[in-house]
């Protein structure tokens, strides 16, 4: 699970935590995870969907999904753009809505917006980054890996 945004500013409940805390690392990978989690958390499978939903919808949670390192399964890159301060969140929304791009965030840099796209292959990556460029009216630099590093990307509530 990845979390985002301000979290601070979500009151949380104690299933959610929990969920934040436990999940963010080791989703069970099996046929009825939400279930299995439910069962380590004490809850039920209704109650652990529901909590999920209510983080998304507060934009807590931004995605629940694997994390696999770089171009082991598809083609990845990350990439920045220069946007205007005005059109930070119009931007970001649009490149958000493509199902490719992982994540996006803001940084304090002239390329102030940082995404990271994955797709099939190299081609698609290529053709995804060029309707990123097209739609948004902003040059998309892409920045692809040349050496990888474990980064930790877990944070704990408690």
């Amino acid at each position: 699970m990845d979390i985002q945004g301000d979290i601070a500013q979500v009151n949380l409940v104690p299933l959610e935590r929990r969920l934040i805390d436990r999940f963010q690392r080791d989703f069970p990978l099996c046929a009825r995870p939400y279930l299995a989690i439910a069962e380590e958390l004490g809850a039920t499978e209704a109650e652990v969907m529901a909590a999920l939903a209510r983080l998304r919808d507060t934009g807590a949670l931004s995605r629940i999904g694997a994390v696999v390192h770089p171009n082991v399964a598809g083609a990845s890159t990350l990439a920045a753009m220069a946007v205007p301060p005005q059109e930070l969140a119009a931007v970001a929304e649009i490149i958000s809505a493509y199902p490719e791009v992982n994540h996006n965030y803001e940084r304090e840099h002239r390329f102030n917006l940082w995404f990271v796209v994955i797709a099939p292959d190299a081609e698609s990556r290529g053709c995804v980054l060029e309707r990123i460029a097209t739609e948004t009216g902003h040059r998309v630099l892409d920045l692809p890996l040349e050496a990888a590093y474990h980064i930790d990307l877990g944070f704990p509530l408690s």
